[in-house]
């Protein structure tokens, strides 16, 4: 299975709140299937519900990847700004600002490459934890 698959399957899913998309992998033949509650979905297996081949692909909020992984990027390096991103956090809108803090100082793309390496590993786990055996 190639990384890539799980990787986009998981990108569709955490893209919106949980529970709003979702994501099957058939782990024999590594066809996906996405499913939205706001519309347009792929026809599923009628065998979903009973085969154990198909796993739901997490949330990043599954895998620890949300705000957890902010703060631990924030205490790691902009340890005096904790305080404001806790506060950006209490409400919505808070991934556009606390961007906008990081762009500030000069750290939004440092950002990006921590959540990329974090998501990666947190994937590779998933996978290995699931029996999803991945190329490479």
């Amino acid at each position: 299975m190639k990384y890539s698959v799980i990787e986009d399957a998981f990108m569709f899913v955490s893209m919106s709140p949980p529970d709003e998309h979702y994501a099957y992998l058939n782990k024999e033949t590594g066809e996906t299937y996405y499913v939205s509650t706001l519309g347009d979905s792929d026809e599923l297996p009628v065998d979903l519900d009973e085969n154990e081949k198909y796993i739901n692909i997490p949330h990043k909020n599954e895998l620890d990847l949300g705000r957890n992984l902010v703060f631990n990027f924030i205490s790691a390096n902009l340890p005096g700004e904790l305080e404001q991103v806790r506060g950006i956090f209490r409400s919505k809108g808070a991934y556009a600002r606390f961007k906008d803090l990081l762009e500030s100082k000069g750290q939004l793309e440092a950002w990006y490459e921590y959540e990329r390496k974090a998501t990666e590993e947190a994937l590779r786990y998933w996978c290995k934890d699931n029996n999803v055996t991945l190329e490479g």
